[in-house]
């Protein structure tokens, strides 16, 4: 039988907030990518896209609360690795950015798929009605808006973390003030710069798992 405090100490490694993050950032972009691809940027559009990719965004949506339990996984083994190290206002900026963000990511999935479930109900009624253009505005400023900003905030207090601390490489902690400063001041204007965010996080990742194999290079996989 192993010891209990083995286990324990092998529970709180990096690596467990290594591999949950590199699966959010795998989920994510999956959805992403389906959902940019399948509907139009334009919160006023005519709801074309619910005739041609409901099967598709259906995926994508059904893909985003595996990213958000990967996500949430994250953010406590990163937390967990930092132990002593934490500081109380960088954390509560940290944990409070990153629930805002699920939060809004479950909301404005909720809410798209919520009018492809209207639209399966009644499609000639829905997309002429206000009702419609509410919801698909409500999704769009939501996800557009206040998620991305809440991601920015979630790199900037992050990468403060990793100056401080050093978990990580410096670089990518100045790498994450830059990508952050595109969520916040250009997701206006292109509408595929959200990518950074999980590429940032399976780059941070990985730094984790590299570290952690240099710190400890007997230790096998659990």
């Amino acid at each position: 039988m192993r010891d209990d405090k083995l286990v324990q100490s092998r529970l709180k490694t990096p690596r467990a907030a290594a591999i949950a993050g590199i699966l959010f950032s795998a989920l994510f972009v999956a959805a992403f990518s389906l959902l940019r691809i399948s509907v139009p940027s334009d919160p006023t559009e005519s709801g074309e896209w619910l005739k041609t990719s409901s099967i598709s965004v259906g995926f994508a949506l059904n893909l985003l609360p595996f990213a958000g339990i990967a996500f949430l996984w994250f953010v406590g083994a990163l937390r967990d690795r930092l132990g002593v190290l934490e500081d109380r206002f960088f954390s509560t900026v940290f944990l409070g950015s990153s629930l805002l963000f699920l939060a809004m990511l479950f909301t404005s999935a909720a809410a798209i798929g919520a009018i492809i479930v209207a639209f399966a109900a009644g499609p000639y009624d829905l997309t002429n009605s206000a009702a419609f253009y509410l919801a698909r505005t409500l999704a769009y400023n939501v996800a557009n808006i206040y998620m991305v900003k809440m991601a920015g905030v979630f790199m900037i207090s992050t990468s403060t973390v990793v100056i401080y601390t050093d978990i990580a490489p410096r670089w990518v902690a100045l790498l994450g003030f830059a990508l952050a400063l595109l969520l916040l001041f250009g997701s206006t204007y292109f509408s595929w710069i959200f990518i950074a965010f999980p590429f940032w996080v399976c780059l941070i990742s990985v730094c984790l798992l590299i570290d952690r194999y240099r710190r400890q290079p007997s230790e096998t996989l659990l």
